[in-house]
Parts: structure tokens; C-alpha cells; sequence
């Protein structure tokens, strides 16, 4: 199935990464829907780089994605690619609003597959959440004091 390959980076007292320029990496493979898909995610003090590929190492469209002032609304760019093949930035959008914070996603997921990307959607999320690099949801920390 899958057996993820992890290297960690050294990390603060605050859990943020050393400005020293250490990181994390994090490499998986995922079969899902008669596919495999490999994941590599790459963990920078204040940002994300993540690569979805689908049954190849080809790089993909590539999609840059932050939250923007004044209102915090999350804007995405396709760095490379064309802008016919929107496979990923909703995923890079989603991403920014779950983890808050920058987004580079390479996706290389066919482009009539919604299905295919929304489960390479599913699995990263949840290795994300495993790695600790989600957002902590809004009221979920004082549900267990408020009782």
C-alpha cells in the first residue's frame, strides 16, 4: 500500500521551523481508483510546497496560492501550465484556508478527473493533519473545557 518516507527538519520553541533553513519532507504513494498517486510535501517556516502526481514523475501545472490583504481572501496564480487547466488551484485555494499558509502546489492530475482529484485532495489533507501542519479549527480547542 503505501509507506511514507519522512524527513524532519529542526523545529523552535514556538513550532515554527529554524530560520537556519531547516525544513520537512514528506514522500507517499496512494492507490486510489485504479491509480497511483504520489505525494511529496515539502514543509518551509511559512509555506508549503506540495507535488500530486499521477502515475508519472512529470512536474504538472504548478499554482501559487496566499491569503491577500485587506480582507484575507485567498488568491491563486498558475505559475506554470495553462490557464485552460484549472487541475489544482481549488485545491491550492483550499489548502491556504486549512493550513493558513502559502500555498505552491504541482499538479499533475488529469483534467476530467474530479473524482480522481478530489480523493488526492482527501489523502493530503489527511497526511497533512497527521504532520500537524493544519489549522486548528475555530472553537474545537474550548469544546472539551466548555462542558
Amino acid at each position: 500500500m503505501s509507506s511514507p518516507a519522512q524527513t524532519e527538519g529542526q523545529t523552535n520553541s514556538s513550532g515554527d521551523l529554524s530560520p537556519k533553513g531547516s525544513l520537512q519532507v514528506a514522500c507517499f504513494t496512494e492507490d486510489l481508483h485504479d491509480v497511483t498517486l504520489h505525494f511529496q510535501i515539502v514543509r518551509f517556516s511559512k509555506q508549503i510546497y506540495v507535488w500530486v502526481g499521477c502515475n508519472t514523475a512529470k512536474f504538472g501545472h504548478l499554482y501559487a496560492a496566499a491569503t491577500t490583504r485587506p480582507d484575507n481572501r485567498v488568491s491563486v496564480t498558475s505559475v506554470l501550465g495553462g490557464t485552460s487547466d484549472n487541475t489544482g488551484s481549488s485545491m491550492a485555494r483550499r489548502l491556504v484556508l486549512k493550513t493558513g499558509l502559502n500555498i505552491v502546489l504541482a499538479c499533475n492530475i488529469p483534467k476530467d478527473s474530479p473524482m480522481l482529484e478530489a480523493a488526492a485532495e482527501r489523502k493530503l489533507v489527511e497526511k497533512l493533519k497527521g504532520l500537524g501542519y493544519m489549522r486548528p479549527i475555530a472553537g474545537e480547542a474550548s469544546t472539551s473545557t466548555a462542558q
